[in-house]
């Protein structure tokens, strides 16, 4: 259990880090494509294209923190196999707290009393959950499953990407949320994911589960960098918050076999309800994109036009200095 929950705070703190530096990225992106002025940057209906994504993803900020994300996948898989999902899931969504201190710092986001108070509660619940776990559930499903997990990951990501080019720049909780369902259903996958104990490649390359886990994990952090490219970062991370930890939570009590300690089960709850709700209370109180504080360039003359304001300078001084 302590190892468990170590590597979900692990992975909690790269999924959070990885985050802002992402944001920072498609930030630096944005920018330079309205500097541009470029039309090939959003879709008719306001939305980032495809290419804009793409350019986003290659800045050294987000690659920063798509390397932290892949840690922290391996670390959160780890722990989906050591913790039950409604735990592993809910510590990992935690980086949401850890999102919005770095965001203060690296994105000049200020958050407002609420935010914090939302932070707390989600801290607070995370407490109650670690305090009311027992022993995860076996894990074991039918091959009919796998097949129907494959196919829900892979509708919830095509028509997720389909939704937030139609909706544009309205969709960015949309997109964490749907982001948000690509990784629960991720954490799903591993858990249920044959072939890993003992080892058998045969099985594993057999398992639909596996190429969920790959269409759901691609799709998840597509539709995330959609989410920071349109939206507040605090509020895109809040609603795949939500997203990631709610359904596994379900599936890993009703079939998995996931269960809380004896006479704890109304701490389990309260717990799970008070983290999904803090998460919604911060996407909710988050400020806008408007409100969020942009960095500002050291000097605010190009070169040019500050040789140019120097001459004026100059001209208009009596002693000409």
């Amino acid at each position: 259990m302590i190892i468990g929950l170590l590597t979900a705070v692990a992975a909690s703190a790269c999924y959070g880090t990885g985050s802002v530096l992402q944001a920072v990225g498609s930030r630096k992106s944005a920018q330079r494509e309205a500097a541009a002025a470029s039309s090939t940057g959003t879709t008719q209906h306001g939305g980032p294209s495809l290419s804009s994504t793409a350019k986003a993803a290659v800045t050294w900020e987000f690659m920063v923190g798509t390397v932290l994300d892949f840690i922290g996948f391996a670390l959160g898989a780890l722990a989906a196999r050591l913790l039950p999902l409604f735990l592993s899931q809910t510590v990992i969504s935690a980086n949401l707290v850890i999102t919005a201190v770095l965001s203060i710092k690296l994105l000049g986001i200020r958050l407002t009393r609420p935010e914090w108070a939302s932070i707390a509660v989600v801290c607070s619940a995370l407490v109650l959950l670690a305090t009311a776990a027992g022993h995860e559930g076996g894990g074991s499903s039918s091959t009919t499953t796998h097949w129907w997990l494959l196919l829900i990951s892979v509708v919830l990501m095509a028509g997720g990407t389909v939704a937030v080019r139609m909706l544009g720049s309205r969709a960015a909780i949309l997109a964490g949320l749907l982001s948000g369902l690509g990784f629960g259903a991720l954490g799903v996958g591993v858990r249920v994911l044959n072939g890993i104990d003992p080892f058998d490649l045969p099985t594993l390359l057999a398992d639909p589960a596996l190429y969920a886990i790959l269409v759901a994990g691609i799709g998840g952090m597509y539709l995330h960098t959609v989410a920071l490219q349109i939206g507040s970062v605090n509020g895109a991370t809040a609603a795949l918050v939500v997203g990631e930890t709610v359904l596994p939570g379900a599936i890993g009590v009703l079939w998995l076999g996931d269960s809380s300690r004896p006479g704890f089960a109304w701490v389990a709850i309260l717990g799970f309800v008070l983290a999904v709700a803090g998460a919604v209370a911060v996407a909710w109180f988050g400020q806008p994109e408007g409100g969020e504080a942009e960095p500002q360039p050291k000097d605010p003359l190009p070169a040019q036009d500050a040789g140019d304001d120097a001459v004026r300078r100059s001209a208009a001084s009596p002693t000409g200095s």
